[in-house]
């Protein structure tokens, strides 16, 4: 444990260039008093560390030291590949360390800058966080191909324990899914569902390759499948083209004289009047087919009308 801190604390000082005590200590999650011990330690092995005083004082390599210590570790290089779903864990946080040791130092500079400015937070200002304790023992699970007991909550709140072959994860919009087999039915199983992941001392039974693009398709076309699809054509501005397509399928655009015409798929009628109400009132857009759907909007805005309107 001792080691690998001690390289952490060699490799943020290579990227970051100058850091005091306190900041290394919040960065690693532990005392002044040890990272001072390990400054200590670094130095007596051989590394051109040094101390610099005063208000803005801190702790920095000797200009032009170079190490060849940045190579990831597998639990690292899966938080890296596993798209950052434990973005705060602490491997992803070395792996993050390593990877900006390892640049030349011409761009190191612009990578912190960078990260600086990017921040990816999915749930958004109103929608709180989904429960993802589970996410980090089901990773664990399909990347070492084992199987899983765990509790899983079905729609309607009903509970029950299930043993999971893993196959893959799937990350759509901000929402988890494991593609798991049970008693040999392939299934996607939302991971904010789960509860009580044990990871079993038995090897899933799964192919030894998939295609998740494959089975993501094929999943999502029999979820649609269940329903009756409508087609709805609609004439809008070009700037709210990208806000439209954000809450319809859009099957086809063509560009118009006045804008843009688009053809957009919802999943039902039902599908297609809640979200264009909800676009109706946001967006200059205008229904051009089917008559149905620009009736029942009339409808609905003339009614609307007539509850704020004061009689």
């Amino acid at each position: 444990m001792r080691a690998e801190r001690l390289l952490s604390v060699l490799m943020l000082l290579r990227s970051k260039g100058h850091m005091t005590a306190a900041e290394l200590a919040l960065e690693l999650e532990v005392s002044e008093r040890t990272i001072l011990r390990d400054i200590e330690a670094l130095s007596l092995s051989g590394v051109p560390v040094y101390a610099e005083r005063g208000r803005h004082g801190g702790f920095a390599l000797v200009q032009g030291y170079r190490t060849d210590l940045s190579g990831l570790t597998l639990p690292e290089a899966i938080a890296l590949l596993s798209g950052g779903g434990r973005i705060d864990s602490a491997a992803a946080a070395s792996a993050k360390r390593k990877l900006a040791a390892s640049l030349p130092e011409v761009h190191r500079g612009g990578v912190a800058e960078a990260n600086q400015r990017i921040l990816v937070r999915p749930e958004g200002f109103v929608r709180p966080p989904q429960q993802l304790e589970a996410l980090a023992p089901v990773q664990q699970a399909v990347f070492e191909g084992l199987r899983v007991r765990l509790v899983y909550e079905r729609r309607g709140g009903v509970s029950a324990e299930r043993v999971l072959d893993p196959i893959g994860l799937i990350v759509a919009g901000d929402t988890w899914y494991l593609v798991a087999t049970s008693e040999g039915v392939e299934r996607m199983y939302r991971v904010s569902r789960m509860s009580g992941v044990v990871v079993l001392d038995e090897p899933a039974q799964r192919e030894p390759s998939v295609d998740l693009e494959e089975v993501w398709e094929r999943h999502r076309a029999a979820f649609r499948s269940t329903f009756d699809s409508v087609d709805v054509v609609i004439d809008c501005v070009a700037s709210d083209v990208e806000r439209i397509s954000g809450f319809a399928e859009v099957v086809t655009r063509a560009d118009t004289a006045g804008g843009v015409r688009l053809q957009l798929s919802f999943a039902d009628r039902n599908h297609a009047m809640r979200v264009l109400w909800m676009g109706y009132l946001e967006s200059t857009f205008r229904i051009v087919e089917p008559e149905w759907i620009r009736d029942g909007l009339h409808d609905r805005l003339r009614e609307l009308v007539g509850r704020v309107v004061r009689p």
